[in-house]
C-alpha cells in the first residue's frame, strides 16, 4: 500500500494543468495549420471592405477593433470545445473527477483556444504599428499597455461567456449556431470597427451596455485615435472592469460544473 500511495499520491503536482492545456493548442496547430489561418482571414476581410468605403485615417481604429473581436471570438472556440468535449467525449467528467477546479478549467481551455489566435494578434499588432505610424497615432508604451490589458480583460471575460454557455448546450446541433450567432452579434453591435459617434443616437445607448465598448473606447483614447482625456481613460477602464466583474459573476452562476 505504500509503494502504491507513493506511485499515486493523493493530489497531483500542482503547475501541470496549464501547460497540459498548452500543448492541447499547439498540437491543434501543428496538425491543422488551417485553425491559425481562419482567425486572420475574418478581420482581414472587414479590413479590406472598410478601407473600401471608409477614409485612410481611420484604419488604425479599424485594426484595433479587429484585435478586439477576434479575442472577442476566442470566447466562441472556447463554447465548441467546452461543448465538445462534455458531450460528444464526455472528457469534462474526467475534469470533474480530478482535483482541477471550475475556474482552472475555463482558464484552461481558454488558454488553449488563445494559442490558435496568437498569430493573427501578432500580425495585427505589426499593421496597428505601421498604420498608426502613417496616420501620426503611433504604437507607444502607454498604449500598448493598454492595448493588452483590454484584450486580457476581454479574452477572460467572453471565454467565460463561452464556456457558461457550453453547459447549457444539449446537443452537437446547437454548439456552433448559438456560439456564432452570440459572438458574431455581441461583436457586432459593439462599436469596434466603427467611432461610436458614427452611430445614430439609440444605438449608441445601447452599446453602452457592453463590455467592447468601453474596451474600445480606452484603446482608442490611449492610442490618440479618438481625443480623451485621462479622466475619460480612467472612466472607461472602470466600466470595462465594472462589466467584467458582473459577466464573471453571472457566467460562473449559470455554468453548470458537473451536472447533466
Amino acid at each position: 500500500m505504500a509503494t502504491l500511495d507513493a506511485r499515486f499520491p493523493d493530489q497531483p503536482a500542482r503547475g501541470r494543468a496549464l501547460p497540459a492545456f498548452f500543448w492541447v493548442g499547439w498540437r491543434w496547430i501543428s496538425r491543422n495549420p488551417a485553425v491559425a489561418i481562419t482567425p486572420i482571414l475574418l478581420p482581414f476581410i472587414f479590413l479590406y471592405f472598410l478601407s473600401l468605403i471608409s477614409p485612410p485615417s481611420l484604419l488604425p481604429l479599424e485594426i484595433v477593433g479587429a484585435m478586439l473581436f477576434t479575442t472577442q471570438n476566442v470566447g466562441s472556440w472556447v463554447l465548441g470545445d467546452s461543448a465538445m468535449w462534455r458531450i460528444e467525449c464526455s472528457l469534462e467528467d474526467l475534469f470533474v473527477a480530478s482535483p482541477l477546479t471550475r475556474v482552472r478549467y475555463l482558464f484552461g481551455v481558454a488558454f488553449s483556444n488563445l494559442i490558435a489566435m496568437l498569430p493573427a494578434l501578432a500580425i495585427l499588432t505589426v499593421l496597428l504599428a505601421w498604420a498608426g505610424g502613417r496616420e501620426g497615432t503611433p504604437l507607444t508604451v502607454f498604449g500598448g499597455i493598454v492595448l493588452l490589458g483590454s484584450l486580457a480583460i476581454l479574452w477572460i471575460l467572453f471565454s467565460s461567456i463561452g464556456i457558461a454557455i457550453s453547459s447549457r448546450v444539449r446537443t452537437q446541433r446547437e454548439i456552433y449556431p448559438i456560439g456564432n450567432l452570440t459572438f458574431t452579434i455581441l461583436g457586432m453591435l459593439s462599436p469596434l470597427y466603427y467611432p461610436l459617434r458614427a452611430l445614430p443616437p439609440d444605438w449608441q445607448l445601447a452599446c453602452h451596455f457592453l463590455p467592447a465598448t468601453y474596451a474600445a473606447l480606452l484603446v482608442q483614447g490611449a492610442l490618440g485615435i479618438t481625443p480623451a482625456s485621462l479622466e475619460d481613460l480612467a472612466l472607461y477602464a472602470g466600466l470595462l472592469v465594472a462589466c467584467t466583474v458582473v459577466g464573471l459573476v453571472l457566467s460562473l452562476r449559470l455554468y453548470r460544473w458537473g451536472e447533466r
